[in-house]
């Protein structure tokens, strides 16, 4: 593993107690649209895995006259990014016609391929799951969905097969995008067809994650439970603000949760987290374990650029039992 450089330096909220279990590295952004040809205006929400002894990055790519396209970047010491010279190409349209935009992959490798799960929006449909399959990045194959009639996106695939069945997040949602939205597991034996479908949790009042929440990152397994680093939305009175939290879930029973992270563990507090095509937002699709415990995301940064941040695992399973005595208090009038 290649270290990161920088290191995390007390501040202002590290003094008062609080503190970003997440180091941003110093160097961030480390890939924006200015390092893609054409017209590429802004990049963010990428899937990452580690691939033929390479970070590969599949990221969000928007011009100004197109829609979303997927793009990959790859790296040798997960730092500095080539973007290949073209998007994705000979990406498999639905059978229900072509999508017009697509975004925020995550990328999943379980039984010996690598599973892409995605937000697939078409007219007069709205938003789906949409799944594709690969083993080389180059050629990919559509996995139809059985149409359920409902908005759904954020779904993210288990690494592995539990109790013999397939299980992945899911945030079904109404047309309206801004209302809020619970976080759901669902199960599947083809990954064609989901069912047993069942609310995971819902936002919290008062915190941070009180009015979205969706899936993040791939859980990782831990001896204490699959560690689940997801995203949270607060409304305030000029907008949204998304942070990442964590949670555990039992290994066994994956619906049911052991702890959920009072505090968020990474939030936007750079400029180029805070002004962009949306601001206020670090967002996460991915999160890879490397060898020395280190986890390593790629996150969006205001939906305009990627950042690079690490934490150690220990910490971060630590931070699922951090409560937020403030909210707690505030809110049960104690």
């Amino acid at each position: 593993m290649t270290a990161v450089p920088g290191r995390r330096r007390p501040n202002a909220t590290h003094e008062r107690g609080i503190y970003m279990v997440f180091t941003k590295y110093s160097g961030n952004p480390v890939l924006g649209p200015q390092a893609f040809p054409g017209d590429i205006m802004y990049v963010f929400n990428p899937g990452a895995i580690r691939y033929n002894g390479e970070y590969l990055l599949i990221v969000d790519a928007a011009t100004a006259a197109t829609p979303i396209v997927f793009w990959i970047a790859r790296s040798r010491d997960g730092i500095h990014f080539t973007p290949d010279p073209k998007p994705i190409s000979g990406w498999p349209a639905p059978e229900s016609g072509a999508e017009n935009c697509i975004y925020d992959p995550r990328i999943t490798f379980i039984d010996g391929e690598y599973i892409l799960m995605y937000a697939s929006q078409a007219p007069g449909r709205g938003v789906r799951t949409g799944v594709v399959r690969t083993r080389d990045f180059r050629v990919f194959e559509r996995i139809e969905q059985a149409e359920t009639g409902r908005n759904n996106r954020n779904s993210v695939l288990f690494p592995e097969k539990i109790n013999g069945r397939y299980v992945r997040f899911d945030r079904p949602m109404g047309d309206d995008e801004c209302e809020p939205c619970d976080m759901c597991i669902s199960y599947s034996d083809d990954l064609r067809n989901w069912n047993d479908t069942k609310v995971l949790m819902t936002p919290r009042p008062g915190c941070w994650d009180s009015h979205k929440i969706g899936g993040g990152a791939v859980p990782i397994r831990t001896p204490e439970g699959w560690l689940v680093i997801y995203h949270g939305v607060d409304l305030t009175c000029n907008g949204f603000i998304y942070r990442l939290g964590v949670m555990l879930l039992d290994l066994e029973d994956p619906s049911r949760i052991i702890a959920r992270g009072g505090l968020p563990v990474l939030w936007p507090d750079q400029p180029y987290e805070m002004f962009g095509r949306v601001m206020n937002v670090t967002f996460g699709c991915n999160a890879l374990l490397e060898d020395d415990g280190t986890v390593r995301i790629y996150y969006g940064a205001a939906d305009t650029c990627i950042g690079l941040a690490t934490a150690k695992l220990d910490d971060l399973v630590a931070a699922c039992r951090v409560g937020n005595p403030t909210a707690e208090r505030f809110f049960s009038g104690k």
